[in-house]
């Protein structure tokens, strides 16, 4: 399977979890979003399955993320397409699919992923520390990833190839 995992990210969360599915794939492209000059060299017709993902914050996908899905949406759909975010708000995972990535892109989609976030307290400026703080009554580091999640993501891209 030619993959590429093209990720966005704000402070490395996103791209640990790239990581982890590429290496779960055994061998895939990693590309960060944010790099424009990369992104718009691209060409998506050498890759059998593409996966998107990013951080979400306050509900929202990273603008590099939302604008590439909005603007490659119909390639998109011609693929083995896997979709991910990533946050320590789990719960409302549906909501964050339904909010950044249009209906008819998910729809044909293969397999979506919430598997959790990590949160730095070292990357993070002072409002985010206070908010993380205030929802987790904690501002240690936090990584709640969940591997078996990540393994099952990789599993249905698999199953539909």
């Amino acid at each position: 399977m030619n993959t590429i995992v093209l990720y966005a990210t704000k402070h490395g969360a996103s791209l640990e979890l790239a990581r982890k599915i590429a290496s779960q794939i055994g061998s895939a492209k990693l590309v960060d979003l944010n790099d424009i000059k990369r992104v718009s060299t691209l060409d998506l017709s050498q890759f059998d399955c593409v996966i998107v993902g990013s951080s979400v914050y306050a509900g929202q996908v990273r603008p590099a993320a939302k604008h590439f899905v909005t603007k490659n949406a119909d390639l998109l759909m011609t693929k083995r397409l896997g979709l991910f975010i990533v946050g320590l708000d789990t719960k409302n995972a549906e909501l964050a699919f339904a909010s950044n990535f249009p209906k008819e892109l998910r729809e044909s989609a293969q397999a979506q992923l919430c598997a959790g976030g990590i949160f730095d307290p070292e990357k993070a400026n002072f409002a985010e520390r206070r908010i993380v703080k205030a929802i987790l009554k904690s501002s240690d580091y936090v990584d709640t990833f969940d591997d078996e999640k990540i393994a099952s993501f990789v599993q249905e891209l698999r199953k539909s190839s």
